[in-house]
């Protein structure tokens, strides 16, 4: 093994090289062996021994992970190469494959150029193979492939040649489909994986041994050979003539975009500012001559240093007192240390230039996502996660002493992971965490106890349910308590387009910047005029002024958006969250003195008459629901889904192969925490294996959302009964 120290000598020299650098993330669906084939890399780079490859998990480093053998969060890790007498770097980041951490994965792609999709030969292409691909693609990151675990079709399945090879066959031509249906436009045929071309490779990572076409050619070896070796379990000899860590760095660096390369079109994708200033100029030729722009993907904590902020930078070169704006909290700091991860260790460097990952300290207000630059210039797109969270628990201190602590490693959590969304209430020492699963929420209770040390109790698994509207209701009166000021709104569902671009990211949450938002929402089906109105978006409802020459009208809109927020953020039904409402405030009469328009005046005014006004709609609940891939005995069919439907749940697909049967079905998240996994195992002998991902909000069934509603609202110590309309509008 070399010193971390000289490996870092090695980068720095090396990182100004534009042509030599590859920034890589490897993806694949749970289990499909990401970590392992991470191990062999490090190994390759002189940082572990090769004998502990794959067993020592270099990257996944956090106790929980080791202890539960599970990547949970990305690893960033920086290595040095020598292929073919030059030096290259590869900042590698290895990412989860739990659909729970997904949003780990979404974070890491917006700081790469390209990844290595890892596939298990036995399983294929997975619900997260589809996901994580996507999102790849989105973020206009090239694909290579590495089908792993052939020796199980092999040894375990007991394939002949013939229908191995045409298994990886049946792969390939599903990664390619999905390429073709999610690439960008000018890549979907250049960016198909092909074995000729070399971006695709087979093999073992455990084993450590992989093959492609180009080694094939270098070394003379056929896949015969390597299915004959395999059969007679030769993994030493396997390793000799076709090293997993050779093999896969050649296709990286062979086949994936340096950042000189990539930037000229992943900048168009990701940065909506003028391309023609000099920062736009200097970003697409990823020129570290010039002034640094970096986005910040990831945020991690350090007991000395605190918070350390993860970027990728795209121009320009930091280095410690670097001054940068950051467009989150609109304000300079000064950058007080520069690094590179090295997985566990943040190792000090003198500065990071373009095309490069940095590890920077010295901000004290800066979020993921958040755009830091030298320049003030418009901020990078927000990152988007893909999942939403469906379940929740409440959460507080054991001891009354260690509430303050808790809210703060809450907050310190949330931050590092945007997935999380937490609800604090200092007055009652209650707290609500949302998540994207179980396992998410069970891992951030860990973390309190081992790595805070708080004892915390929670509640059972919640579910995240939704408030939304089905029909317009016009002309409904809100009067201030004072009744001196009043308001007369329409309330409507949002039009299904305008959803779809809230949905995905286009319209943004928050007042709208600028006019840029008209033109998409009158293609969404918008009224232009109403448009033209829009004054805040919140929880993916708008609240749009429609008025005329209504006096006082602009000095009290900020308490209006006040209020309305208020509204969207805990419904009338049963207190959750409303979504895809549309409020137009039509008309008003607003007292002339000021004393008499204070936010205790203005702000139950518009939130009293959006509650009428949604009761009168007929509000509905939404529940979240999730799409299972199960993998059973086909003998096992009949009794799934017998249990799928007594679970509400719709079977969507049913696939057959030889013994083994897939089930694809759609189920409510308040079902799944019932016992789910208990059911699913009795009613197969404990022979069914299950993947879930998120699959939206749908209406929750009319026959059982009384039931539900009052459940929620005694949980939260309300009524039980949801008010009438007339409570609103005395």
């Amino acid at each position: 093994m070399v010193r971390k120290e000289a490996v870092v000598e090695e980068i720095a020299k090396t990182m100004k090289d534009l042509d030599r650098i590859r920034n890589i993330a490897i993806i694949a669906h749970v289990d499909h062996g990401k970590s392992t084939l991470s191990d062999s890399l490090v190994a390759l780079a002189g940082l572990i021994s090769k004998d502990m490859a794959g067993e020592q998990r270099v990257l996944d480093f956090e106790a929980i992970e080791q202890a539960r053998g599970i990547t949970i969060k990305a690893a960033d890790i920086s290595l040095g190469f020598n292929y073919k007498n030059l030096d290259y770097i590869i900042n590698l980041i290895d990412t989860p494959g739990h659909v729970d951490f997904g949003g780990h994965v979404t974070r890491a792609l917006r700081a790469v150029d390209g990844v290595v999709l890892v596939v298990d030969a036995v399983e294929g292409i997975m619900p997260q193979t589809e996901t994580v691909l996507r999102q790849s693609l989105n973020e206009k990151g090239k694909p290579v492939v590495f089908i792993n675990k052939i020796d199980r079709l092999i040894n375990e399945l007991k394939l002949n040649f013939d229908q191995t090879f045409e298994r990886l066959l049946n792969i390939i031509n599903g990664i390619n489909k999905l390429i073709e249906n999610y690439a960008p436009e000018e890549f979907k045929d250049s960016w198909k994986i092909n074995v000729e071309k070399g971006t695709v490779a087979f093999g073992s990572a455990f084993n450590k041994w992989a093959i492609s076409v180009p080694h094939m050619k270098e070394s003379g070896i056929t896949f015969k050979d390597i299915f004959k070796m395999s059969s007679e379990g030769d993994n030493k000899k396997l390793q000799e003539i076709a090293p997993v860590d050779k093999v896969i760095l050649s296709m990286v660096i062979e086949n994936l975009p340096s950042p000189k390369i990539a930037q000229v079109y992943r900048i168009p994708r990701i940065w909506h500012g003028d391309l023609e200033t000099e920062d736009g100029k200097a970003m697409l030729a990823a020129d570290a001559s010039k002034k640094v722009n970096i986005i910040i993907f990831g945020i991690t904590y350090d007991p000395h240093a605190g918070e350390v902020a993860i970027g990728r930078v795209f121009s320009g070169t930091v280095k410690k007192g670097t001054e940068l704006y950051l467009s989150g909290s609109l304000k300079r700091e000064k950058v007080q240390q520069v690094g590179i991860f090295m997985g566990a260790d943040r190792v000090l460097i003198d500065e990071v230039s373009a095309g490069n990952i940095a590890a920077l300290v010295g901000f004290k207000d800066v979020s993921i996502g958040e755009t830091a630059s030298e320049n003030e210039i418009a901020p990078f797109e927000a990152i988007k996660h893909y999942s939403q969270p469906v379940v929740a628990k409440a959460i507080e201190a054991k001891e009354t002493k260690d509430t303050m602590r808790l809210i703060d490693a809450l907050r310190a959590l949330s931050k590092e992971d945007q997935t999380l969304y937490v609800e604090i209430n200092q007055e009652t020492g209650e707290h609500i965490i949302r998540g994207m699963g179980e396992l998410h929420l069970e891992i951030i209770e860990t973390k309190l106890k081992d790595d805070f040390k708080i004892q915390i109790t929670t509640s059972e698994p919640i579910v995240v349910y939704k408030e939304t509207i089905e029909k317009e209701v016009k002309d409904i009166e809100g009067k201030s308590p004072n009744k001196h000021t009043r308001f007369y709104i329409n309330i409507s569902p949002l039009e299904p387009g305008v959803v779809d671009l809230l949905e995905n990211g286009v319209i943004k949450e928050g007042r709208p910047k600028g006019k840029l938002h008209v033109d998409e929402l009158v293609k969404a089906g918008m009224a232009r005029e109403e448009a033209k109105g829009l004054v805040d978006v919140s929880n993916k409802s708008m609240l749009i002024d429609a008025t005329h020459g209504v006096q006082y009208l602009n000095e009290v809109m900020e308490l209006l958006i006040d209020g309305f927020e208020e509204a969207t953020k805990d419904g009338p039904l049963a207190r959750e969250k409303c979504t895809g409402i549309k409020v137009l405030i039509t008309d008003a009469t607003i007292h002339e003195d000021p004393v008499h328009r204070g936010p205790a005046q203005i702000i139950p005014a518009i939130r009293k008459p959006i509650y009428a006004g949604m009761l009168l709609s007929g509000v509905v609940l939404l529940e979240p629901k999730q799409k299972f891939t199960i993998n059973i005995p086909q003998e096992y069919i009949s009794d799934v889904i017998t249990l799928l439907q007594s679970k509400r749940g719709q079977v969507m697909d049913i696939q057959q192969e030889r013994e083994q049967a897939t089930i694809v079905a759609k189920l409510p998240v308040s079902e799944v925490i019932k016992g789910f996994s208990n059911d699913m195992r009795g009613a197969t002998k404990g022979k069914a294996i299950w993947y879930p991902e998120y699959a939206g909000y749908e209406k929750l069934p009319k026959d059982i959302q009384d039931k539900v509603v009052k459940e929620i609202r005694i949980r939260k110590g309300q009524p039980p009964e949801p008010p009438a309309p007339s409570q609103f509008m005395d």
